[in-house]
């Protein structure tokens, strides 16, 4: 009855169709139906829905091993997780982080999971403190909106563990999470994930000790990673950027009904193991620190260079009078494409043309001149999908509209 609950009004179409729990439960509680279904490890489980790699939404098919899999290496890789434990459940479940990591991941090793029907950002930290959550997964967004929220200074020591994911998170924001946790009573300091849909959710995540700047982790177990030139199956040098490549338990069985797009992303390589292909960029340390630097499909390519707009991004957010911003490519009768910023300025900071050649010479002293972008436009706020992530692409389509008029 998940409308009514959600919405705080009676749904009436809802009521007809709808068969309330306790009737359910009395109208079966003497059935002498046989209810033992045995289930194959290689069974469909669930269908979650993402853009992909392409960027065109497609039903991506889990199997029970996949999950059973991805619940098994959270749970390794979050020591904190384990019977006893509470965990804030914020992320919505038609999604493979809220689903795979905050839920079955949980539930599969004996924790509390709370469920939070309509999540509002402003009620993060009271949140956490009704509920005494010791751990909670998010996206970056939120944990910034969380820095926002006046608590006592110890109302926050119940949280253990911090897991950030479903979009990059700069050093810069990172600090300032950690900052308020330390300062409200927390011991724990964000950990920086990496997942995709396609392999489940969370495949990757820093150690709880060690962080290294714009560095996503090292595999949880049993997942393999390799970086290739893009468009090959050729594994770069160490420390050279390519395409990150998956194999392990957790990667899907293929998009639903749509083979074309499967045999793109699920590519056997020369080892004879079948590796996915994110369509993300990173690279790889000597140690096995795995670094991402953008999604394939939204570098911008000017003037025949590499743009990455997540590292555009990272610059920008460490001028002072910047909150957040976002950053997509524009088209330019030379170089093809140029860099535009779209800007949401911290409290006590306005527009003017002053303040947008102050963060002009800050990018200009941090980028390379080919990097920096060509127009800046600020905002009140940028717009987010379901999940919380900055929506880019509907920037993309707004300036696609406006060049079109």
């Amino acid at each position: 009855y998940g409308l009514t609950l959600k919405k705080d009004k009676k749904i009436k179409e809802l009521e007809k169709n709808a068969v309330f729990w306790n009737c359910f439960v009395n109208k079966f509680k003497n059935s002498e139906i046989d209810t033992l279904v045995k289930r194959d490890r290689n069974d469909d489980a669930v269908i979650l829905y993402s853009g992909g790699t392409s960027g065109d939404p497609k039903g991506i098919l889990l199997s029970n091993l996949n999950f059973n899999a991805l619940a098994l290496s959270s749970h390794t890789a979050i020591e904190q997780s384990g019977p006893g434990k509470t965990i804030l459940a914020i992320l919505p479940i038609f999604h493979g982080f809220g689903l795979g990591v905050s839920i079955h991941t949980c539930l599969c090793c004996g924790m509390k999971v709370v469920l939070i029907p309509t999540f509002n950002p402003k009620e993060f930290g009271k949140m956490i403190v009704k509920h005494k959550a010791n751990i909670v997964t998010a996206v970056p967004s939120l944990y910034e909106s969380l820095t926002k929220i006046k608590l006592g200074k110890k109302e926050l020591a119940c949280l253990e563990c911090a897991i950030s994911g479903g979009d990059f998170m700069s050093k810069d924001l990172k600090e300032k999470v950690d900052t308020y946790l330390a300062e409200h009573g927390s011991s724990a300091k964000v950990r920086v994930g990496y997942g995709l849909t396609e392999a489940s959710a969370a495949v990757c995540a820093t150690p709880t000790n060690e962080y290294r700047e714009n560095s996503i982790g090292i595999p949880f177990p049993d997942a393999e990673f390799k970086i290739v030139k893009v468009g090959t199956y050729d594994e770069v040098p160490v420390g050279e950027v390519g395409e990150i490549c998956i194999n392990g338990p957790t990667v899907m069985m293929g998009y639903l009904n749509n083979l074309e797009e499967t045999l793109k992303t699920l590519q056997v390589h020369h080892d004879g193991k079948t590796w996915l292909h994110t369509g993300d960029v990173g690279s790889m340390d000597k140690d096995g620190f795995i670094y991402f630097a953008q999604r394939v499909k939204r570098m911008i390519i000017s003037n025949g260079y590499n743009l990455y707009p997540s590292y555009i991004e990272t610059i920008l957010n460490s001028h002072p009078a910047v909150f957040t911003s976002t950053v997509i490519g524009i088209p330019h009768p030379k170089k093809t494409q140029v860099a535009k910023a779209f800007i949401v300025l911290n409290d006590g900071y306005k527009p003017s043309k002053e303040l947008e050649r102050d963060i002009n010479a800050h990018c200009e002293k941090n980028l390379a001149r080919y990097s920096l972008p060509s127009e800046y436009e600020f905002r009140d706020s940028l717009p987010k999908t379901l999940v919380g992530k900055v929506a880019y692409r509907k920037l993309e389509e707004e300036e696609k509209e406006k060049n079109n008029n």
